[in-house]
């Protein structure tokens, strides 16, 4: 997942729960983090305080703490959104009764894949992998219908450890 399609993912999380897009500031604050910069740097990038900056972030990681039901800072936010944004490749719509609507995409990611990926990046892509087919599996997806949904073959999905 590149800057940009994070960017978008995020603002659709945020558009998700909030009702309202991402403004410039918080699009820059993430920006920011995404690209491993310091809020000082940050700040002088958007012509606001490091304070200001930090002040966006914060309530940046709250909503995305409360929109992925697990803690977001600074030093996950990549991670989590890449996470999730995996696990969002293809989103079903799951009724009241556990049963998962016929293919309905709401969305897409394209998760692009780069020579600078460092091990635990790939770590965490791996575990994003195994999160995704244990949800998939525990609303009743055949592991063919997995291997569709995560446009994997049938043999990557059987071979995925899910004991990680």
């Amino acid at each position: 997942m590149n800057v940009q399609e994070a960017l978008a993912f995020a603002d659709e999380v945020v558009f998700a729960k909030t009702g309202k897009h991402l403004d410039d500031m918080q699009l820059g604050v993430i920006e920011g983090v995404l690209k491993r910069q310091k809020y000082g740097d940050i700040a002088q990038g958007l012509n606001c305080t490091e304070g200001y900056a930090k002040d966006i972030g914060y309530e940046l990681w709250q909503l995305f703490s409360d929109a992925f039901g697990e803690e977001v800072n600074k030093l996950n936010l990549r991670s989590v959104l890449l996470r999730k944004g995996i696990v969002n490749i293809h989103k079903f719509t799951i009724f009241g009764n556990g049963n998962v609507g016929s293919g309905s995409v709401i969305g897409s990611l394209n998760v692009c894949t780069s020579q600078e990926e460092s091990p635990e990046f790939l770590r965490g892509k791996q575990r994003a992998k195994i999160e995704a087919i244990q949800r998939l599996q525990a609303v009743g997806l055949s592991d063919e219908q997995i291997a569709q949904c995560l446009d994997m073959t049938l043999e990557e999905i059987r071979q995925v450890d899910l004991t990680e």
